[in-house]
């Protein structure tokens, strides 16, 4: 039996409408909005399965006889929606907060600390993200290569592969494998 009649009673009709549209929204908003917290989650869709279950009972269950309306059970629905947007927008904040320090974390334009060769070097971790700007570790020798002069020395002259050392007296000429060289004028 229907008992929704908006000739007969539309107080009562209206009531029931409301209550089944309520229930829907407070349903569809706690299942379908899964950037809130679980209790609200539950606590939306309990009292939504609660208003669609009394306007069913109203509409279809309900014999006549005396019924209250509560219109103060409008404004449950109306805070539950209130706290899950502001449950979505506060989650939505807080994941661009940690995407704003992830990346921060990595600053290619941050100041380097200088590189001290005589701190102990960290072990290579290959899941850490690269950072073009970090101090490298200094150049490994090679057994039995030449050792670099100390800084300030002065740096012999190096001849090119194959070339006769420099004779003085003899004016320079120019590499053989560089036809772009230009000959030096003999000194007096």
């Amino acid at each position: 039996m229907n008992n929704l009649d908006f000739s007969a009673e539309p107080l009562f009709s209206w009531y029931v409408v409301a209550l089944a549209l309520s229930g829907a929204i407070l349903t569809a908003i706690g299942a379908a909005a899964g950037r809130i917290k679980a209790g609200l989650r539950v606590i939306t869709i309990v009292v939504g399965l609660g208003f669609l279950g009394y306007a069913y009972y109203l509409a279809f269950v309900f014999e006549g006889g005396t019924y209250t309306i509560f219109y103060k059970v409008f404004i449950l629905p109306v805070l539950l929606i209130v706290a899950s947007v502001k449950a979505i927008i506060e989650r939505n904040k807080e994941q661009q907060k940690q995407a704003a320090q992830a990346a921060a974390a990595f600053n290619p334009n941050a100041p380097q600390a200088a590189f001290n060769p005589n701190a102990p070097q960290a072990q290579f971790n290959p899941n850490a993200p690269f950072n073009p700007n970090a101090p490298q570790a200094p150049y490994a020798q090679q057994p039995g290569a030449p050792v670099p002069p100390p800084a300030g020395a002065p740096v012999p002259p190096v001849a090119p592969q194959g070339a006769a050392p420099h004779q003085p007296g003899v004016p320079p000429q120019p590499v053989a494998d560089n036809p772009y060289a230009q000959p030096q004028q003999p000194a007096s």
